[in-house]
């Protein structure tokens, strides 16, 4: 079988474009990501064609394409002009292909059908047919909006990104997409309980032994012996929290901690505490307290 064409770098070849992907194994086994994809000077002309696969590709555009000239089996779809803010959503067993007239910056997320239906199963719905999309039209999905958005600052610094959220949003998109675009309706209730105190237990161990976020929604859920989406489902349950904020907590109380000791830098105490580097600790800090860490340790006095 040959390999997907539909992220990474292989994607962003065929739309002469950066490609910078994360890629996740959140869903059973089955590879699910996203990608971001940027052009400042590309070469004009038709995509190259992608593989044919029973998959999709969902995308949010962060600026606008005035002239959207699209393909699907080589039929030509009709122009349309995207704006900044639109998703559009593509088959890949139609071989989508696109005329690149300009500059692009993008965001496309890769569900395989199988990864859709692992989303359906676990909340105990039909399997998920062909998703809704008229070709090559652009939809103002302001779900999408924030979700692509929130991810900015990963694509932005990926060696400091936080593979716990990554996973976490990506998810959110394909139970988004599940529903919005592939009409699955949910049998499934929020768990009363949440999780046993031992998942919970060892949930927020596991978190706490990687403060960089590094750990697998997925190896998160398989320690509680949980799918990933009943696992993020009963850990907000328990914590009110999802596993990605929980984690941020906990790093701002162990700053808080070492913020007590006058004699270590700020700067130590953000790497020690998992953050990037100081100015990503100064923000969630505030943001978390509505003070910043110096003036939280001069409150001290």
């Amino acid at each position: 079988m040959q390999e997907s064409s539909g992220y990474g770098e292989r994607f962003g070849e065929r739309l002469r474009a950066k490609a910078t992907a994360f890629v996740s194994r959140t869903l059973r086994n089955t590879d699910i990501a996203v990608t971001e994809l940027r052009s400042d000077n590309p070469e004009l002309g038709i995509s190259a064609p992608l593989v044919r696969e029973d998959a999709y590709l969902i995308g949010f555009h962060f600026v606008d394409y005035p002239v959207h000239e699209y393909f699907e089996d080589d039929r030509v779809a009709p122009v349309t002009s995207l704006r900044a803010g639109n998703t559009t959503l593509y088959d890949l067993k139609r071989s989508p292909q696109f005329t690149i007239n300009k500059a692009c910056h993008c965001v496309h997320f890769y569900f395989p059908r199988t990864a859709l239906n692992i989303i359906a199963d676990s909340a105990e719905a039909a399997q998920i047919g062909e998703l809704r999309y008229q070709p090559g039209v652009g939809i103002d999905d302001p779900i999408m909006r924030a979700l692509t958005s929130s991810l900015v600052p990963a694509f932005e610094a990926p060696e400091q990104a936080s593979r716990l959220f990554i996973d976490h949003v990506t998810l959110a998109v394909g139970i988004h997409v599940a529903k919005t675009y592939g009409g699955m309706i949910s049998a499934v209730r929020p768990p009363r309980g949440g999780l046993a105190p031992w998942q919970l237990r060892r949930a927020q161990d596991a978190l706490a032994a990687d403060l960089r976020g590094g750990i697998a929604l997925a190896d998160l859920a398989n320690e509680c012996g949980l799918s990933a989406s009943h696992f993020t489902r009963a850990f907000r349950q328990s914590t009110g929290l999802s596993p990605h904020q929980w984690l941020l907590r906990h790093r701002v109380e162990m700053a808080k901690h070492l913020l007590r000791d006058r004699q270590i830098p700020l700067s130590d105490i953000a790497l020690a505490c998992g953050f990037g580097d100081q100015s990503h600790f100064t923000r969630v800090f505030t943001r978390l307290t509505g003070i910043s860490p110096g003036a939280w340790r001069r409150n001290l006095d």
